[in-house]
Formats: C-alpha cells, sequence, structure tokens
C-alpha cells in the first residue's frame, strides 16, 4: 500500500526542487519579527531616539512625545522618519521625516 502523504510529499519536491531541500527558507520570513526604528532628516537612525520598537504605532508616539518637548507643537513637520526591519535584515522606510 503506497503512503499518502510521502506520495503528496513526493509530488509537491517534483513541482518545487527547492522546497524539501531548503524548506527553512519559506518559513523564515513568516517567523520574522519586525521592529522600527526612528531617523533622522538623512536617514540615519536618529541620534536621540536611536531604539528598538515593537510596533509602528509606539515608535511614533515616541517620536510625537520626543518632538513636542524639543520643538513644541506650533512648528511645522515632524523631521522624523520610521523604518521597519525586513527579513533580510534590510531597514524599508515607512514614513520619511518631514512628512
Amino acid at each position: 500500500m503506497i503512503d499518502l502523504w510521502r506520495l503528496n510529499s513526493l509530488m509537491s519536491q517534483s513541482l518545487n526542487p527547492t522546497l524539501g531541500r531548503n524548506s527553512s527558507i519559506s518559513n523564515s520570513s513568516s517567523s520574522h519579527v519586525r521592529h522600527y526604528r526612528l531617523v533622522d532628516q538623512q536617514g540615519s537612525p536618529h541620534p536621540v531616539l536611536d531604539d528598538l520598537y515593537d510596533s509602528l504605532d509606539a515608535a511614533w508616539e515616541e517620536a510625537m512625545a520626543w518632538w513636542r518637548d524639543e520643538v513644541g507643537s506650533h512648528q511645522g513637520p515632524m523631521g522624523i522618519g520610521v523604518e521597519v526591519s525586513t527579513a533580510s535584515g534590510e531597514w524599508r522606510t515607512l514614513r520619511h521625516p518631514g512628512v
């Protein structure tokens, strides 16, 4: 009798040869924990608010509170941006400074 699970697995591998050899690649992005950081006008990590945050909201709230304390609420756009970490270890801009 043929094991149906094994047959299905073999068929999947024949359709996608990389699946059986390196299945950790397909699972790595789903387990990636995103981190957020604040950046300055040049896109570098912010000199004062240089920390990792668990959410976009947490990072932005910290930025707004610091901006109000340092600059005041009657100024123009904030000179702080937000980036998110990617599964490949890079950073992607979510909010540009001054927007």
